[in-house]
């Protein structure tokens, strides 16, 4: 259980700092998206900061639920805007990051206040 978790946090990290770097570097990609959103190109920084925040918090002690949580929170907002504005042919990687973010959670929900009555 020990390395399928290190391993699902590895994913995560690599997944999240490379969409969290793409988003504060201006790719093309997201920029585009971001546009199609609505929001503002303000939201696709916060969003970059959040996605490589969260990635960090994954790796530190008793702040690995509260990394998973944020990014999970992050990934419902994905696949909402996924559904609504962008597309169902691209929700796929969303629900995927999301569900290993909640086994991350999960894994350490005795760190998460309102999950530690269930560790």
């Amino acid at each position: 259980m020990r390395i399928a978790l290190l391993i699902i946090k590895i994913l995560l990290t690599v997944a999240f700092v490379a969409a969290g770097a793409a988003k504060l570097i201006g790719a093309p990609m997201m920029v585009e998206s971001y546009e199609v959103i609505g929001l503002g190109q303000w939201f696709r920084y916060l969003t970059g900061i959040i996605e490589v925040g969260g990635a960090v918090l994954l790796w530190i002690p008793r702040r690995q639920a509260w990394g998973a949580a944020l990014l999970g929170a992050t990934m419902v907002g994905a696949v909402l805007a996924h559904l609504v504005v962008l597309g169902m042919s691209t929700v796929a990687p969303s629900i995927v990051l999301g569900l290993l973010c909640a086994f991350v959670l999960w894994s350490h929900r005795k760190d998460f206040p309102v999950l530690s009555r269930w560790a």
